[in-house]
């Protein structure tokens, strides 16, 4: 069964995407921690993330270092914070997080719920980043 990512990847499901390449992609999560927390996904579906081959664990790594500088441009924070957990969705992921202390990055604390429109605003925050 293909899991959400891959739905997502599909078109299926829509997303907030800031950031593609043929082998990766960058969503925002739709209940983040803090404003602009994002997703990192390769696009071949692979449960856990040390199981990737060495070179699309190292792509994954240097898109998602790419995609942290535009959300650090985009986002006010102190750092943009990497987390690594995997028991939520069966499809590897790197969490991004602007931060500017270690609790925005405590998983067990509320989520935010933000709109439509907020997701979409800060998802074009982000993609001018980019430029």
């Amino acid at each position: 069964m293909m899991s959400i990512f891959s739905k997502i990847i599909a078109g299926e499901i829509p997303a907030h995407k800031i950031a593609e390449t043929e082998e990766y992609l960058a969503f925002l999560d739709i209940n983040p921690l803090t404003q602009g927390h994002a997703l990192v996904i390769p696009k071949v579906e692979v449960d856990y993330i040390f199981d990737m081959a060495d070179a699309d664990y190292a792509g994954l790594m240097i898109f998602a270092k790419v995609v942290a500088k535009a959300i650090k441009k985009a986002i006010p924070c102190t750092k943009v914070g990497v987390a690594v957990i995997g028991l939520e969705v069966p499809h590897a992921h790197i969490h991004l997080i602007p931060m500017d202390n270690v609790d925005d990055m405590n998983f067990s604390k509320p989520k935010l719920h933000p709109t439509e429109k907020e997701l979409s605003e800060i998802a074009l925050r982000i993609l001018r980043a980019f430029e």
